[in-house]
């Protein structure tokens, strides 16, 4: 096995490798903050992997001085600002999952999916 295009794309890797971790924690774990977690961690992969894209090796930031006008000597910034769109996004959403998830712990009493679900078929909310 060849594994020069590993080795040469291992950053890539490991950003595959963490949204695996965050996926498989979302879709394996029963508690909620559990989950939560996993969602972050899934967030952080893919904003890892859009910086990685976006960065040119040799190339500057895209912030014009010197008097250098050529678009070839600057990296792309619109990975830059989709990195930075998504965090804000992601914090917000990480805001309301676990607010919701504190209204439901307060209803409950639990974080437990399961148990969650078995209290709202007890209720015949189901």
């Amino acid at each position: 096995m060849d594994f020069s295009n590993l080795f040469r794309n291992y950053p890539e890797a490991v950003a595959m490798i963490l949204f695996g971790i965050g996926f498989s924690n979302l879709l394996l774990q029963k508690n909620l903050i559990k989950k939560i977690i996993g969602l972050n961690i899934m967030d952080t992969a893919t904003y890892l992997f859009l910086a990685l894209k976006g960065y040119i090796e040799g190339r500057k930031p895209p912030i014009a001085v010197d008097g250098i006008q050529s678009a070839d000597a600057f990296v792309n910034p619109i990975p830059s600002g989709l990195v930075l769109t998504g965090i804000v996004v992601s914090v917000s959403v990480t805001a309301l999952m676990l607010s919701l998830t504190i209204r439901l712990y307060r209803r409950y009493h639990t974080l437990d999916l399961d148990e969650i679900t078995a209290l709202l078929k007890k209720e015949g909310k189901m």
